[in-house]
């Protein structure tokens, strides 16, 4: 870890875990045989699309809406996501008596969709990129007086992601190498930042899809740059991270030891050993960590934890997957 004070501490994750006491899950960890044979080290996936909204956005969104006064919850809250931080931040609203908008693109899915509404936010449809949704929060904030509640680029949603970290370590303390579902970086930098704060001797990975990857294309020119946001397995890595970004692309620069691409076909077969193995129903976004593992495109010395983030597929996509369709995702070549 490099000697630059980091924006979020170990100590902000530790009172993170203090005050999500109870609103979260502590979700479990178990060992895979199949891929320790595979890769000749234990291999431990940290459960975390059994969380009470099937994705870690939770813990984030929760830890986000206590740090609020009274008086901000009041006003309501508002947020940009591709659909996990929506449900997450719909149900972390709803829980403290306050009232979510959400701001997604045409890309969402519409099972996502659906879960935001069924939990009581106001759902906006707005173009075709998470940038473009932004550009509505930022008009709700400026017009409604509605508080934003970002989906990653903030120290208490980092925060509360971090708990994941800590988690991790009590679960593993051998752990040598963790891999993490790499989109905006709220968290990957969070677990990065509880874990190295515990540990300073594991490696954390960054994984992503080739399509569309806006943190990797940043860490790559130095700065925040644009990226067209493309159709994906993965859909909850797409978006970019903000020309703005204030927190997670300075924390994945200093504490992320490599950011790895996957493509659709090793996504996909990600998902179906997560299936048919592991008996795990998991997003895309979720299976990148064993993506890379069947890939061979990580290796360790140590055990392995990887984190299955999210579980809020659309079923009949799912099905498709498992049968050996891909299309989805593939309009360009």
């Amino acid at each position: 870890m490099s000697g630059k004070t980091l924006p979020v501490r170990l100590d902000d994750i530790r009172a993170a875990s203090a005050r999500l006491d109870g609103r979260v899950l502590r979700t479990p960890m178990t060992q895979s045989a199949t891929l320790r044979e595979h890769m000749g080290v234990p291999v431990h996936l940290k459960l975390e699309h059994h969380q009470t909204t099937g994705s870690f956005k939770l813990r984030g969104a929760t830890n986000a809406v206590l740090s609020l006064s009274r008086k901000e919850r009041s006003r309501g809250v508002v947020a940009a996501s591709t659909g996990n931080h929506g449900r997450a931040l719909a149900f972390a609203a709803k829980a403290e008596g306050s009232v979510a908008t959400v701001c997604m693109s045409s890309l969402v899915p519409e099972n996502k969709v659906s879960e935001i509404r069924r939990l009581g936010a106001h759902v906006r449809i707005v173009g075709r990129s998470q940038d473009e949704a932004q550009e509505e929060v930022e008009r709700l904030v400026a017009e409604e007086g509605l508080v934003m509640v970002p989906p990653f680029d903030h120290p208490a949603i980092v925060a509360g992601q971090g708990t994941l970290g800590l988690e991790i370590i009590e679960q593993c303390p051998e752990v040598e190498t963790v891999l993490v579902p790499l989109s905006g970086g709220g968290l990957a930098v969070g677990v990065a930042a509880a874990v190295k704060g515990l540990k300073p001797s594991v490696r954390v990975i960054g994984l992503t899809m080739e399509r569309g990857a806006a943190m990797k294309a940043s860490l790559d020119a130095g700065r925040p740059v644009l990226v067209e946001e493309l159709s994906s397995l993965a859909d909850s890595l797409g978006g970019g991270i903000g020309l703005d970004n204030r927190v997670t692309f300075a924390m994945c620069r200093d504490l992320l030891d490599d950011v790895v691409l996957l493509s659709e076909a090793e996504i996909a077969a990600g998902m179906r050993h997560a299936y048919a193995v592991e008996r795990e129903v998991v997003e895309g976004a979720a299976a990148v960590g064993i993506a890379a593992l069947l890939a061979g495109k990580v290796a360790s010395r140590g055990p392995v934890v990887t984190i299955l983030s999210g579980r809020n597929i659309d079923m009949e996509q799912h099905r498709r997957v498992i049968n050996g369709d891909i299309s989805h995702g593939k309009d360009a070549a």
